[in-house]
Formats: C-alpha cells, sequence, structure tokens
C-alpha cells in the first residue's frame, strides 16, 4: 500500500501521518519492530530501498515513512523510485508513506514522482482550509481537546489567525487551558493571547453598510471577493461586526457615559475590539442596529437551510440597508 501525504497544511499533514503510525501500531505492530521513519531528503538510495524491500519482523506487515523524498536532490534514486511505483515492485506486505513537507527539488525528476504519486488511490492533499472547513477543523480541536467554543469566538479566531494551523494549535492549547475547559471560550478569552488582524476594510465595509453608503460598501464588499475572500467568511465577518455594535450601543443606551474601558470590561469585549467599535456605535441607533442584525439571522437560516445564495442575500442585505 502506498500513502502519499502532501500540501502547505503540514500541521494536518503531520497530524494525520502521526495518527497513521499510532494506528498501524495499534492494529499490526504493537512492539514497535515494523515502523521505519526515515528522512529520505538525506538518507542515501541504498538505505531507502533495503528498508522498504525488507520482510516484517513478526508482524504481517511493515510501515516505511519516507520523509521528503521529493526535496532529495538525487536523480537515480528518485527516476527508480518513479519506476518501482509504475511497476508495482514495491513489497505487498509493506506499507509506505512518502510525507512531503518541504519544497520540492530543482531535479526534473522530483517533479515527475510528485505526479505519479499524486496519482495514487490513497493520495490525499492538505490544502490550506477557508471558511467552513477552517471552523469545522477549529470546532473539532478544540472539542477533542476537552472544550468548546463561543460561536463569535470561532468567526474571531478564524478571522484573525486564517489557515495557519500550526498557530491555531497553539493557540487552541492556550485557551482551552485558561478557560479550564468547564465554560465554552468567549472572544475575550481570545483576545489575551492573539492580536487584532482583522482588515481595516471589512470594517470600513461595514461602516459603510450601516451608514447606507451603498457604493462604498459595495466597492468594498467586491475588493474582498477579489482578493479571494469566501461569502461564507465576509458573512461571519459582518454578522460579527454588528453583533459587537449591536451590544456597545445597548450598552451605551443605559449608560451614555460609560468609555470604551468600561464598555469592554462589562461585555467581555477586547479592549481593542471596543475602543475601535466604540465610536462607530455612536454614530448609528439602536434601533436601526437592532433591525440589521435581525435580518442577518434572517440571512444565516436561509443560507443554512438552503433557501437562498449565500452571495447574493449579502448583496440585498447591502443594498436595503
Amino acid at each position: 500500500m502506498i500513502l502519499f501525504l502532501y500540501g502547505p497544511d503540514t500541521f494536518r499533514s503531520r497530524q494525520y501521518l502521526a495518527q497513521s503510525i499510532v494506528k498501524f501500531k495499534k492494529e499490526r505492530d504493537p512492539q514497535g519492530y515494523n515502523v521505519v521513519v526515515l528522512d529520505a531528503k538525506k538518507t542515501e538510495s541504498g538505505k531507502i530501498f533495503s528498508e522498504i524491500s525488507a520482510a516484517p519482523f513478526l508482524a504481517e506487515k511493515r510501515l516505511i515513512v519516507l520523509e521528503n523524498l521529493l526535496s532529495n536532490n538525487d536523480k537515480e534514486l528518485l527516476q527508480a523510485t518513479s519506476y518501482h511505483l509504475q511497476a508495482n515492485k514495491f513489497p505487498e506486505n509493506n506499507v509506505v508513506i512518502f510525507w512531503q513537507g518541504e519544497a520540492l527539488s530543482k531535479v526534473k525528476a522530483a517533479k515527475e514522482l510528485e505526479a505519479i504519486l499524486a496519482k495514487e488511490k490513497y493520495a490525499r492533499e492538505f490544502a490550506p482550509l477557508s471558511g467552513a472547513k477552517l471552523a469545522e477543523w477549529i470546532t473539532n480541536e478544540v472539542k477533542i481537546r476537552g472544550g468548546s467554543i463561543a460561536p463569535d469566538a470561532l468567526n474571531y479566531v478564524a478571522a484573525n489567525v486564517g489557515s495557519d494551523t500550526w498557530l491555531l494549535n497553539s493557540l487552541i492549547n492556550q485557551l482551552i487551558a485558561y478557560s479550564g475547559a468547564t465554560r465554552p471560550i468567549a472572544v475575550a478569552d481570545v483576545g489575551l493571547f492573539l492580536s487584532e488582524k482583522v482588515d481595516d476594510n471589512i470594517f470600513n465595509m461595514v461602516d459603510a453598510i450601516a451608514s447606507g453608503n451603498r457604493k462604498t460598501a459595495f466597492r468594498l464588499l467586491t475588493e474582498q471577493r477579489r482578493l479571494g475572500e469566501e461569502d461564507g467568511k465576509l458573512f461571519g465577518l459582518i454578522l460579527w461586526q454588528f453583533k459587537i455594535l449591536l451590544q456597545i450601543a445597548d450598552f451605551l443606551e443605559r449608560e451614555e457615559q460609560a468609555t470604551s474601558d468600561v464598555v469592554a470590561k462589562q461585555l467581555g469585549i477586547h479592549p481593542f475590539v471596543a475602543k475601535k467599535n466604540f465610536a462607530l456605535a455612536k454614530h448609528y441607533s439602536l434601533a436601526k442596529l437592532e433591525a440589521s442584525y435581525e435580518r442577518l439571522l434572517i440571512i444565516d437560516i436561509k443560507t443554512k437551510t438552503g433557501q437562498a445564495d449565500q452571495g447574493l442575500l449579502i448583496d440585498l442585505f447591502v443594498a436595503a440597508v
């Protein structure tokens, strides 16, 4: 059996590789006598093929992991591997995992071997996550580690970290440790460990939407789409931004003299977020923000139930507001 794990998201591919090794040991080789991991970028061809062809020891299967073989500059090794794959000469009793996490060698044979491996039945590409898939991954990782995360905190993390799963892994561990896994992770928790990175154009876009400046709102919305942002992510950011504005406006309705620091403390909002939205919230009536937020919730329901296209609903929302 041949597995090829590749792609820019090396955290998830490493994670999958580790899980595969654990599974193999549990099912086939509890003592670990038949698991070999080689840095194929530096290992000589003789050693690599010796391990691949070796028979299992007191077990039915043998697992060989070749890391970054495609980064090796040994042309003959790469060509020989391609030949063995195409001629089906790898022993049936052995499971060989090709894990690639570094840039390919400039040798032409590396690109040719990559094309062959990518066609294997168990080839799996780990592309950067975005949109709903990214949110789902974060939610699952938090759950696996014994915690839970509030929807607005989830949107905040996804918007500010993006597809960097190495950073997300570290951040999730910190947040679970801080929250003690006794309550859902909140936006205020995230703000303690993560600097604000939300694109100013998103903030300006929401400002334009709230103020009824359709021309500017549509221009910024179009620009975000041109840059590759998905409608799911844009909607999540718009919804999150309006929710913050609504919370601040509602608080100021009762505490007119409150400062942004007081708002941050009372609402559990990160001080930077509170300060950035404080002046904006004071410009718009509570009733208008409530109406806008209710329209966004309706869009969320229609999208999740498949009643309409999310991008179209966002455009209609901008036009109507």
